[in-house]
């Protein structure tokens, strides 16, 4: 494996401020797991409503593809201009308490995971981190009209204790936040990490209310007082348009009301267990989800 750190680039007017030492991490990648658009949310919310200092980047050049996921540019007529070249870098924050944290940020990368996973633990390690949080929105067959499940990972106990909702076994792809999350707690660092349950049908748009869920959760676990005020506003908008649209088509009726019936029946049984099941029932097939999906998108082209 090539240097690790050679990837990275510190910013020399902070790198060595004791203030620095000692901070909680915040991990928000795109590219995985990310329904409801959880992770732009969040982090566009830290970065605008906190103040922020770059703290250190990192060389995209060598860890994205971008044949796979092209960067923007912008055609201005008769030329180009203002690309936007990828950027993973780590800042730091300083919430609405006075409380200073860390975020890295940026596009997942597709290239030397090792590599780069290694860099961000021997950082972790050199600036003593105390407690790595990371995020991120799963679609579920659950109700937009009940209180967001979420399942905790990670080696706090004590902060999934009470808040998980859904404990399952499964191989699933991995991510790049999953995989620091695993070298860390080998470093013996603590991590935790919340997979929210978004309702499958909002899955593919921008929903503030996992956003809000997310920074809750990452308040909680943290100690920290993180912006949510014009998220929740956003939040109300779009819940008076979900409304609307589902008071039109008896069939998002129909499907909202059958997983309220299951997430009613099974969370006064057991907090702990699937909030999406009652007792001897089983997950709704691919099939179930396609035509529910199908009649929601329908719906909504013919309201537009």
């Amino acid at each position: 494996m090539l240097d690790p750190l050679s990837l990275v680039r510190l910013n020399d007017e902070i790198i060595d401020d004791v203030e620095l030492q000692g901070r909680d991490l915040v991990v928000a990648l795109d590219g995985h797991a990310d329904a409801g658009h959880v992770i732009p949310q969040v982090r566009a919310t830290l970065l605008e409503e906190l103040d922020a200092v770059l703290v250190a980047s990192f060389d995209a050049d060598q860890l994205i593809d971008y044949r796979a996921r092209r960067p923007q540019i912008s055609f201005l007529g008769d030329h180009f201009a203002a690309y936007q070249r990828p950027r993973i870098e780590l800042y730091r924050l300083v919430d609405g308490l006075g409380t200073p944290f860390l975020l890295l940020t940026g596009p997942e990368p597709d290239l030397q995971w090792d590599r780069f996973v290694t860099a961000i633990v021997r950082l972790a390690v050199g600036l003593n981190v105390r407690l790595t949080a990371s995020f991120s929105g799963v679609p579920m067959p659950v109700p937009h009209t009940r209180r967001l499940g979420v399942t905790v990972h990670g080696t706090r106990p004590d902060l999934a204790e009470g808040i998980t909702t859904w404990n399952p076994r499964a191989e699933i792809p991995a991510s790049v936040a999953n995989l620091i999350e695993v070298e860390l707690s080998k470093a013996g660092r603590d991590v935790v990490g919340y997979a929210l349950h978004v309702p499958h049908y909002l899955g593919d748009a921008e929903y503030p209310q996992v956003a809000v869920a997310a920074l809750e959760h990452l308040g909680a676990a943290l100690g920290l007082g993180l912006p949510t005020d014009r998220l929740r506003e956003a939040g109300r908008t779009v819940e008076e348009q979900i409304d609307q649209q589902v008071a039109g088509s008896p069939e998002i009726q129909r499907m909202v009301h059958a997983f309220e019936r299951r997430f009613d029946e099974a969370a006064p049984a057991d907090r702990r267990r699937s909030l999406l099941l009652g007792a001897g029932d089983s997950l709704p097939d691919g099939e179930d989800l396609a035509d529910a999906a199908e009649a929601y998108l329908s719906s909504r082209a013919a309201d537009d």
